[in-house]
């Protein structure tokens, strides 16, 4: 069978997620091939990467319709994540594809568990970001281009290795670095933009590598193309630092898994 109602169910529930909150790609559609359908940690994250991508790009279109993106941040982003994850992911797909394997699923829980501490500790790294943007408001505007760059680039290399990262650490990361700026909305916009062409260039060299699964990508996409749709529509109206809490705390569990 072409689709299957499994894949299809992941997907489903990871678009609802990355559409409302902008997090979740990845950092809970890779750990769910992993644990729950024994796939491969290449193929996993080979296939996940091209997901997120396709998936963000509907939530993005339906985000920037509504003015949400804030484009000067997703271009100091760009220019440290992408040639990152170009130069990475060129690495990994020269290596060895059984040494890779190996630890491949350990890197994956370890970025989840690290995401899933910062997303429950948003709101308390935000104040402190905050304290120090309205104590220190020129030093602080001043760093902010820099420490952009270098997340975009940490970003890049979580992304091209693990496909995990560019939602839920993005989201924290800003939430830092632009804690008057980044309105909840504004955040979830942006984060989900600069993450498209992030995936892409990361998926590109698995996907001529032969890592990407096609049949499970389409059942994937086939669930989360509508309700990533739902999601973003909703986006505007409820508040999604509810579910927020709830995904850290299924992403923790869910890493320590990946990890154990």
């Amino acid at each position: 069978m072409l689709i299957d109602p499994g894949y299809v169910a992941a997907g489903a529930l990871t678009g609802f997620m990355v559409g409302l909150t902008g997090v979740g790609g990845g950092a809970l559609m890779t750990p769910v091939l992993l644990l729950f359908f024994g796939i491969a940690p290449t193929t996993a994250i080979a296939t996940d990467l091209w997901f997120a991508a396709i998936t963000k790009v509907v939530a993005a279109r339906i985000h920037q319709r509504h003015g949400r993106v804030d484009w000067q941040v997703v271009k100091r982003l760009w220019t440290g994540s992408l040639p990152v994850a170009g130069l990475t992911v060129l690495l990994v797909a020269r290596s060895d594809r059984n040494l890779h394997a190996d630890w491949l699923a350990q890197a994956v829980g370890l970025v989840v568990m690290v995401t899933a501490v910062g997303l429950l500790l948003a709101p308390w790294l935000a104040s402190v970001a905050r304290g120090r943007r309205l104590g220190h408001p020129q030093e602080f505007k001043a760093m902010q281009p820099t420490f952009t760059v270098l997340a975009g680039a940490l970003l890049g290399l979580c992304v091209a290795l693990t496909s995990v990262g560019a939602g839920t650490l993005g989201t924290v990361m800003l939430l830092y670095l632009y804690p008057l700026r980044m309105t909840p909305h504004k955040l979830v916009a942006t984060d989900i933009v600069h993450a498209i062409p992030l995936a892409v260039i990361a998926g590109l060299g698995y996907l001529l590598a032969g890592m990407t699964d096609g049949r499970m990508l389409v059942s994937l996409l086939a669930g989360s193309l509508p309700a990533v749709v739902m999601g973003s529509l909703l986006a505007g109206r409820l508040n999604g630092r509810p579910i927020q809490l709830l995904l850290g705390v299924v992403l923790l569990a869910t890493g320590l898994k990946t990890v154990l």
